[in-house]
C-alpha cells in the first residue's frame, strides 16, 4: 500500500485528492522558472556570487534571483556562506543533495539533444495546420 499525500484545504473535512504523480513535488521544486539555469550553473562552474550569477543568467531580475536562492537554501539544493568584509560578500554553491540531480539533467540533456528537433517539427506541423495556437 502507497502513502498518499494529503493537506488540509479550508477545514478538518476538506482535503485535497492524493496527487496522482509521484515525481510532482519534485517537477515543483527543481523546474519553476530559473532554478534548473541557476542548478546547472552552480554544479558546473562551481561557487558564484549574486552578481555573478545574475550576469550569467541574463534577463532575470535581482528580486526573482533572490527570491530563486532562498527557495533553493529551504530546499537544501544550495548552501549560502556569508562573508563578513567590507564590502560583504555571499557566496552560493550547490550541495551534495543538489549535486544529486545531476543524472536526471544528464539524462534530460540527452533527452533534449535526441527529441528536441522532433518537438520542434511536430510544432511547426501543428502550426502550419490551421488549428489554434495554445496561449
Amino acid at each position: 500500500m502507497t502513502s498518499a499525500r494529503t493537506a488540509t484545504v479550508t477545514g478538518p473535512s476538506r482535503q485535497q485528492p492524493p496527487d496522482p504523480c509521484p515525481v510532482s513535488p519534485l517537477i515543483d521544486i527543481v523546474f519553476s522558472r530559473w532554478t534548473t539555469p541557476i542548478l546547472w550553473l552552480l554544479q558546473h562552474e562551481g561557487p558564484m556570487r549574486f552578481n555573478e550569477l545574475r550576469e550569467r543568467l541574463g534577463t532575470v531580475t535581482a528580486k526573482t534571483l533572490t527570491e530563486r536562492l532562498r527557495q533553493l537554501e529551504r530546499d537544501g539544493l544550495l548552501t549560502r556562506t556569508h562573508h563578513p568584509q567590507v564590502p560583504p560578500r555571499v557566496d552560493y554553491e550547490i550541495t551534495d543533495l543538489g549535486m544529486s540531480l545531476s543524472p536526471i539533467f544528464r539524462l534530460l540533456v540527452e533527452w533534449s539533444n535526441d527529441n528536441m528537433p522532433l518537438v520542434r517539427s511536430a510544432q511547426q506541423h501543428y502550426d502550419g495546420s490551421g488549428r489554434p495556437r495554445p496561449s
